[in-house]
């Protein structure tokens, strides 16, 4: 393949390689999309509610009852209390007390700590007040985990006794992505160096029942947090998991009496009246910040776990390197319709196939990247091609506008395969046409050489228009020579290129009629032609060099139809065809046979024809052949004598054939004669 057909692969290998380092150097633009790319699965799943965690709702109906926010503790505490009598397995308050109750409830809210399993909230914060409870981790691997955890300056804590009383203390937090919304979780946060867990993994914790944390981690981050009898949890370097939002949750208020849904569950008891609680944007609608943890706990707690594997963003730039690629080469090279479908199939397919991995096996691979960087490399390979084949368009018009018609031009224009040097072997027809005398007619124009171009070009035009009507193809200009042919570029069957020469042929001599009737009447010197037609296997296409070809046919049969123009002087015609032109013509036209030759060169000799018209004596000049090739001399110039005595369109080929008849009764052949006359010039 020449350099300059694999330029555009190069260019797109080249953008597609820009295409992996922008997806791995992952700009913000890049990762919103993914994330968007990635959101759109989780739109499509069904969301259940869960049959492990109830939350009871501080809503606009409990603070109409109780006064407005903050509550005194000992309401909560009844709340708990409530709680527990209905059967509930764990208690949970995303709520923060980081100030010592006003109203003096503390003491009664201690007590139900120390009494029932409650996990409270801190927060992590630019500005702390209060002391966070810590919790012990251990580290198991070759890394610090300090290294790894988001790091946050400080932090809002319960009060000490709260913290103290608690059965657990977990993180609340929200932590949205560039574009504000939340599609993963810290498990873990350090704030000032000390670890602590957050609210859903803390709850997990004492749900299982169990005392402590492990983390996984090496030189390449976190990899994974186990709660001692729990299933180990898959997270990405920072210890963040990506949120599964195929949740819903049963909702209670808290003043309703029937709490009797929660028995066995986890009851979370939080904030929702308006004002009260903070509002987070998820993938598929707006939520509450507890809601959200509660989406993550319910999700350790199933063990549904999204995934997405380190190596993610590996395959991902591979497979946008691969269908790259591949597109390039269909768009360079296939058909368009085909193409088309191509794209199609891959903007249709990837996301499939994400929802699949998604919907069996909670894996999260970004279908955006691969599609739009496809997309636009399709777009940039499609626009090469398109460049492409209107520069071969614009070289094949350049090339025959002039020499074919343009209907012909155009199916050319549609397979510029043509363009390429060298050719194929194909059976043409093939024409010549050459004024007579003009040498002689030269030397009329010799003081005025415009006026022999004029009066060539005045020749030539019409004949080109007959040529390129009848469907041929002008190879070249030899002075006031024409050589043509038919049967190619375009393809006809075995007859019709045949037919259409010999029609041009016609054609052109009685547009040469009309000609001379205006040169006579001008006074000007009229024209004779001679045209010689053959037909046989040629080698046609391209030939020259690569900065300058043109479009011609070599062969045999080329030398041939030249050599017949040639002849027509000699034998007194307009029209002199070769053997094979007139093969499965029928009775199309009339031909009658003139001569068996060799020319100079050839040891074989073909038979020549012409066409003749009304009134025509056929049974003479049969007649005169069939003495001619039996040896006959003396009948065949009987023959010939007699049609000379008539008006016969071949009266100066008569002439000829006796003098020849003269010459071979005088020097018989011999008995071996194959009636083959051989020329002595081309």
């Amino acid at each position: 393949m020449k350099l300059k057909k694999l330029k555009p692969i190069l260019w797109c290998l080249l953008l597609s390689i820009g295409f992996a380092g922008l997806r791995i150097y992952d700009p913000y633009p890049v990762e919103v999309i993914r994330l968007k790319g990635l959101d759109y699965y989780q739109r499509q799943q069904e969301i259940n509610v869960s049959d492990s965690i109830s939350i009871i709702e501080i809503d606009e109906y409990s603070l109409e009852e109780y006064g407005q926010w903050p509550w005194k503790r000992d309401i909560i505490s009844s709340g708990i209390e409530k709680a527990y009598a209905n059967g509930a397995a764990l208690v949970v308050l995303p709520i923060l007390f980081a100030e010592e109750d006003r109203l003096g409830g503390d003491e009664i809210f201690n007590n139900t700590l120390l009494s029932y399993p409650v996990v409270t909230s801190q927060s992590a914060a630019l500005k702390g007040k209060g002391k966070l409870v810590p919790r012990g981790v251990a580290a198991i691997g070759t890394s610090s985990l300090q290294d790894w955890l988001f790091d946050y300056p400080n932090g809002i804590g319960p009060v000490e006794s709260i913290g103290n009383n608690s059965a657990g203390v977990g993180m609340l937090l929200t932590a949205p992505e560039l574009d504000g919304v939340v599609r993963r979780m810290p498990l873990m946060i350090q704030v000032q160096g000390e670890i602590y867990p957050t609210l859903p993994l803390e709850v997990l914790r004492l749900f299982g029942g169990e005392q402590s944390y492990q983390a996984k981690v090496d030189e390449a981050g976190i990899s994974a947090i186990r709660v001692i009898g729990v299933n180990t949890i898959d997270t990405d370097e920072n210890a963040r998991v990506w949120i599964n939002f195929s949740n819903n949750f049963d909702k209670i208020s808290f003043i309703d009496n029937d709490w009797s849904s929660i028995k066995d569950k986890i009851v979370v008891m939080a904030l929702t009246a308006e004002g009260l609680s903070n509002s987070v944007a998820t993938p598929i609608n707006v939520s509450n910040g507890h809601e959200l943890n509660m989406q993550v706990l319910q999700m350790l707690i199933n063990g549904d776990t999204l995934n997405r594997p380190v190596e993610a963003t590996l395959y991902e730039v591979l497979a946008t390197l691969i269908i790259c690629l591949l597109l390039t080469i269909c768009a360079l090279y296939l058909y368009y319709i085909i193409n088309a479908i191509l794209i199609s199939g891959i903007v249709v397919s990837l996301p499939l196939a994400g929802i699949y991995l998604f919907n069996n096996y909670n894996l999260l691979y970004d279908y955006t990247f691969p599609i739009y960087a496809s997309f636009i490399i399709f777009t940039i390979a499609t626009f090469f091609r398109f460049v492409h084949e209107f520069k071969a368009r614009m070289l094949i018009k350049k090339q025959f506008e002039h020499y074919l018609a343009p209907e012909i031009v155009k199916k050319l224009q549609r397979n510029p395969d043509l363009l390429k040097l060298g050719g194929d072997t194909q059976d043409l027809t093939i024409l010549f046409s050459d004024i007579r005398g003009f040498t002689t007619i030269s030397e009329q124009f010799k003081d005025d050489p415009q006026g022999l171009t004029r009066l060539i070009n005045r020749y030539l035009t019409p004949m080109t228009h007959i040529v390129m009507e009848s469907g041929g193809t002008i190879d070249k200009y030899i002075g006031d020579a024409l050589m043509a042919f038919w049967n190619a570029p375009i393809p006809e069957d075995k007859t019709s290129h045949r037919i259409r020469a010999i029609e041009a042929a016609v054609e052109m001599l009685l547009r040469l009629e009309e000609l001379n009737k205006e040169l006579i009447k001008e006074n000007k010197h009229a024209l004779k032609i001679g045209i010689g037609i053959n037909t046989g296997n040629v080698v046609v296409g391209n030939m020259g060099s690569d900065q300058r070809f043109d479009y011609t046919c070599l062969g045999d049969a080329v030398n041939l139809a030249a050599r017949l123009e040639g002849q027509t002087k000699a034998y007194g015609v307009g029209i002199l065809l070769g053997q094979e032109t007139i093969q499965f013509i029928g009775d199309k036209f009339k031909f009658i046979e003139l001569d068996k030759i060799a020319v100079k060169g050839k040891s074989e000799g073909i038979n020549v024809y012409t066409i003749t018209s009304e009134p025509f004596n056929y049974v003479g000049h049969g007649l005169f052949l069939k003495y001619y090739k039996g040896r006959e001399w003396i009948q065949a110039k009987r023959a010939v004598t007699a049609l000379l005595k008539e008006n016969t369109p071949l009266r100066d080929y008569y002439k000829m054939m006796m003098e020849r008849l003269d010459e071979l009764e005088e020097n018989d052949p011999g008995k071996d004669w194959d009636h083959v006359f051989r020329l002595k010039t081309k």
